[in-house]
């Protein structure tokens, strides 16, 4: 774990993975990185969930093929209890592990392949409500949308949003950041935060990532 004192916007985070030379291996990536502290260590999903519980972590790395209680129910588990944004991460990017964890409502998912500047973007990405998807995902997400053979669909409750709840719905679907929604709709970011929240209440979704999903599925892009 790192050491040092905590700041106020120091992002807190967890790492969930059986392999112990993983875990001390992204640990040391992490602790490279300003702003950035490693409050705990996980070797289950079980693990991971109780650690949560206790740490209240702002980012959970979670790997998905884990004895025990896998990393996806655990995070269908963190995100029902609200402690932690999910960050997947994985040396699989299967089909059924890549619709298990969005469907949790995790926030990315990437390979552990990643550099480690990308993965330290990432979980700052991820801790600030934004979502985060290995290329190659995003490329298989858009190819299976456009052939019309995705994930069957989230839950829709599209009239209940209001116009500029649609206009943000639609930038999720996009992929913008709230730095670039702001931009586009010509709105602060504090309110494309309140309006993305209202969106995945309102759809009762989890992540933006999900949100993104229906904005695409429902041709709003």
């Amino acid at each position: 774990m790192t050491s040092g004192k905590r700041t106020p916007m120091t992002i807190t985070v967890l790492i969930a993975d059986d392999h112990f030379a993983i875990r001390d291996g992204l640990a040391m990536i992490l602790k490279g990185a300003d702003g950035i502290e490693v409050v705990g260590e996980a070797e289950d999903g079980a693990e991971a969930v109780r650690q949560a519980r206790a740490l209240r972590p702002d980012v959970t790395l979670m790997d998905v093929r884990m004895p025990g209680t896998d990393g996806i129910t655990a995070t269908r588990q963190l995100l029902a209890e609200g402690l932690s944004q999910v960050l997947v991460l994985t040396t699989f990017d299967l089909d059924e592990y890549v619709d298990g964890a969005l469907r949790a409502g995790a926030a990315g998912f990437l390979l552990k392949s990643v550099p480690s500047a990308r993965l330290i973007e990432a979980v700052k990405l991820v801790a600030a409500g934004e979502g985060v998807l290995a290329p190659q995902i995003t490329r298989r997400l858009i190819t299976a949308y456009a052939a019309g053979r995705g994930p069957a669909s989230v839950p829709n409750g599209l009239d209940t949003l209001t116009e500029r709840e649609r206009q943000v719905l639609a930038c999720l679907g996009a992929g913008l950041s709230n730095a670039q929604i702001a931009t586009r709709l010509y709105i602060g970011e504090t309110t494309v935060k309140t309006h993305v929240s209202r969106v995945l209440s309102k759809l009762d979704l989890r992540s933006r990532v999900q949100a993104a999903i229906l904005a695409q599925e429902n041709g709003l892009t």
